[in-house]
């Protein structure tokens, strides 16, 4: 009961953080976009564009987790969860076309004699290093155990760095009046962006196509489930996600003796607390029965 507790009471806290994150986010983007174009700095305006794809990137991830704590029905008999998968892969999508206007845009001003307000660049990037580290901080807690939150939390880090890439960047304007390297940390965003879509797109391709969670060792699984008392051959193993959080599991066991409920009841705790599968289904073989040419 203690850990059911436990999660509840994670689930309140990441709700907290997703909007205190969205809102402080929103206002901030508003800002630097404004400001952007007011001081005539491409960087602000990468990383505004950032920002905002990061504030999509969470406002998704909010309506995943909704959305994965509704009950199954009789036709989504595993619920909702795996809306959070179709959901990481939208925000790649979404991500892909900030750096294409992006890019469009400071290809496009490129070697334009452009008036540079440095002192602005630098007092609005420095006000983005805080409310980005700000919202990494609200997800460190849930990083570890959902792609989505993990995405987001991603995002925020790259988010503190890029800014502080733009305040050194202001700084060199500042001081040696070089209008260029606005240009440079522009691309230098895009190129942030761009790695950081690519990982989050490669996760959710493959759980999307039911690859094993890269937070389970199958060969472990497979070696335990072998070593089980009387288990003589294991066959039809399957590992999927059912979302960014959840795993399920389906295994043949053949087994030489007598079992009962206790067995396999006890096959899924150790599942569940040793590999975070949350849903394992156990069919048992009786003796010597065929199990085709998948037996090892």
């Amino acid at each position: 009961m203690a850990h059911h507790h436990e999660h509840h009471d994670h689930e309140i806290n990441l709700d907290n953080a997703f909007k205190i994150g969205i809102a402080l986010n929103i206002i901030f983007t508003v800002i630097e976009v404004t400001y952007g174009y007011l001081a005539n700095s491409m960087a602000l305006v990468a990383d505004a564009g950032h920002n905002f794809s990061d504030v999509l990137a969470l406002a998704f991830s909010w309506i995943g987790v909704i959305l994965s704590q509704r009950k199954p029905t009789l036709r989504f008999t595993y619920g909702f969860r795996r809306s959070t998968i179709l959901i990481a892969l939208l925000n790649t999508v979404l991500l892909l076309v900030a750096i294409g206007f992006i890019l469009w845009e400071t290809i496009h001003r490129l070697g334009k004699p452009l008036d540079i307000k440095s002192n602005d660049v630098i007092m609005v990037a420095a006000i983005g290093i805080v409310i980005n580290g700000f919202t990494a901080w609200l997800f460190v807690k849930g990083k570890k155990h959902d792609l989505n939150i993990r995405s987001a939390f991603v995002h925020f880090v790259a988010d503190a760095l890029v800014s502080l890439g733009v305040v050194i960047a202001g700084v060199i304007m500042a001081l040696t009046g070089v209008t260029w390297i606005d240009s440079v940390v522009s691309f230098a965003i895009i190129a942030v962006i761009l790695y950081s879509t690519i990982h989050l797109l490669i996760d959710s391709v493959n759980l999307g196509l039911d690859a094993v969670p890269e937070h389970i060792d199958i060969d472990a699984v497979r070696k335990y489930l072998e070593n089980l008392p009387g288990v003589s051959a294991i066959h039809d193993l399957h590992i999927w996600a059912l979302s960014t959080t959840d795993a399920a599991l389906t295994v043949h066991l053949n087994i030489q003796r007598e079992t009962d409920n206790a067995f396999i009841y006890e096959v899924q705790t150790h599942l569940h607390d040793h590999f975070r599968i949350e849903h394992a289904t156990i069919q048992i073989e009786r003796g010597d029965e065929n199990c085709g040419n998948n037996c090892n």
